[in-house]
């Protein structure tokens, strides 16, 4: 079933208060004029940050909605997922892949797994071993540092250098992505600097964006990275354009909520800047590393 607009398939869980995950991917890939199909994983009354969330786990209802989507003869231009509950679930989405490879979709993981060092308390090793199998389908992933060091088991340096986290992409890169984005990697040399840096087999170039740092937290940052990020690569732009975009964001969106007296577990203010999607590439600040 064909329309005239570029569609993607966005498995992710969806929360109905506090901006993360389908209420953060559906309104940005929309204004960038890409048709979002939510297959929910799980639906919560708020995001995981939230004290006492309610959840409901939709594991036993994908099949269903995917047979659905087989009979209607769906095609995707872009397979984006994200947060995965558990073995089975990963299990599902590798399927959902072969299943709708038809036309060679965009293939974008986001390898949820953990941040600030440590896995997330409601995954163990298990799933990490699964993820890892999962990337090897990926044409797009975008891990955090954290993620990356799980991946692929190692220990974050303590002084981790740009040569050591370009090993460290080539390695991931080795597992089967064409294109591997690391978020959150500090600039040792410079305070209140963190940096997202890339690699694309395809010319064997490295790419990176540096952004300041801002003292606060903001759940669903990520994923508006990463939505940015796949939506600029639909529309056609080069890694380095869809980075510099992504970031520039990104970074608007902390810039623009940080000043208000604000629980920032609901998330950036995202109302007030999907109109900056729209603007044409300007200023670049991306660098070959």
């Amino acid at each position: 079933m064909k329309t005239p607009v570029q569609k993607i398939a966005a498995i992710h869980d969806l929360s109905g208060f506090g901006r993360a995950s389908l209420t953060v991917i559906i309104p940005i890939l929309s204004r960038m004029g890409i048709q979002v199909c939510p297959l929910p994983t799980a639906v919560l009354s708020t995001h995981s940050k939230f004290n006492d969330f309610h959840f409901v786990d939709l594991t036993d209802e994908l099949q269903p909605m995917i047979d659905h989507w087989k009979e209607l003869d769906l095609e995707f231009n872009a397979i984006y997922s994200g947060f995965l509950g558990s073995h089975r679930q990963i299990e599902i989405v590798s399927q959902f892949i072969q299943d709708f490879n038809k036309n060679k979709p965009l293939i974008v993981i986001d390898p949820v797994l953990g941040d600030d060092g440590k896995l997330y308390a409601t995954f163990n090793m298990d799933h990490v071993k699964e993820m890892r199998t999962l990337i090897g389908q990926a044409d797009v992933i975008t891990p955090n540092l954290t993620e990356a060091s799980l991946l692929l088991d190692k220990e974050i340096p303590q002084n981790l250098t740009d040569e050591q986290i370009k090993d460290w992409i080539l390695e991931l890169s080795d597992k089967g992505p064409q294109i591997v984005i690391v978020t959150s990697v500090p600039e040792h040399k410079k305070d209140n600097i963190t940096s997202v840096i890339a690699y694309n087999k395809k010319g064997n170039r490295f790419w990176k964006v540096s952004c300041n740092y801002l003292p606060a937290n903001y759940p669903g940052t990520g994923d508006a990275f990463a939505s940015v990020i796949t939506g600029a690569l639909l529309q056609g732009d080069s890694l380095p354009i869809a980075m510099d975009r992504a970031v520039k964001f990104t970074s608007t969106g902390v810039r623009a909520t940080f000043g208000y007296d604000y629980d920032t577990k609901q998330g950036i203010l995202l109302e007030r800047i999907l109109n900056t999607l729209d603007a044409p590439v300007q200023s670049v600040s991306y660098e070959i590393l």
